[in-house]
């Protein structure tokens, strides 16, 4: 049976066809879950796409935490269900405090638009399982505030505890220690900048992205489907 797939809908979201469509090209039965949703029964994994979340105000992701469905996500994340936050979901994840750290304005306060390489560093991720450590993708980025900070605690941490998923080769935008995506404790939950739901098809100029995109449905088709 082809893994379930749920990709969170909010306000100003904008990448979220995206997704539904590289997953469903790769095997997945992929749809749209709204964010005002309570239940989450019946999905073996979830996609927080990219986007401006109620119009990015405050600062990106500040408000789609308090979303009806962000509870179900954090119950869906604590059972071991797999969470992908792709960009502006990132930036939701850090909100809620799903994942550690935070994203702020790009060095040198300017948009990132390129495809950028990035290199993976962890191969046993909800996003990367099974993809060789080393292996270096090339997938595009599109933002303003995707630099990651943390402090140096946490930072420690991220390292110590081999958390950082995914760094950038030449880095884009500031990010602290070249971070592109990090992980949750259990690393079920995984955030990062890039878009692989871009980098899916050679229409495109990348299908790079379905290396991370295929790890996922292999984690979720490997999972119980979490209430």
């Amino acid at each position: 049976m082809a893994p379930h797939i749920g990709v969170v809908l909010f306000p100003g979201t904008n990448c979220e066809h995206d997704a539904v469509e590289a997953l469903g090209r790769l095997g997945a039965d992929a749809d749209l879950v709204w964010h005002g949703s309570t239940s989450l029964e019946g999905y073996d994994a979830l996609v927080l796409p990219g986007g401006f979340a109620h119009g990015d105000y405050l600062r990106p992701g500040a408000i789609a935490r308090f979303s009806p469905v962000m509870e179900a996500v954090a119950a869906f994340a604590a059972a071991g269900g797999p969470v992908v936050g792709i960009c502006n979901g990132f930036q939701v994840l850090t909100e809620a405090g799903l994942l550690p750290g935070a994203l702020q304005k790009n060095r040198g306060l300017r948009f990132v638009c390129a495809t950028v390489a990035v290199r993976v560093e962890r191969g046993d991720t909800a996003l990367t399982d099974g993809v060789a450590v080393g292996t270096t993708l090339s997938i595009p980025i599109n933002h303003f505030e995707g630099n990651y900070t943390c402090d140096t605690e946490t930072l420690a941490r991220l390292r110590d505890e081999d958390r950082v998923v995914l760094r950038y080769v030449d880095n884009p935008n500031g990010s602290i220690d070249d971070i592109a995506g990090v992980c949750n404790e259990g690393r079920n939950v995984v955030g990062l900048m890039p878009h692989p739901e871009r980098a899916a098809s050679a229409l495109v100029g990348s299908e790079d992205g379905n290396v991370l995109l295929g790890a996922l449905l292999r984690t979720a088709g490997a999972a119980t489907p979490a209430a």
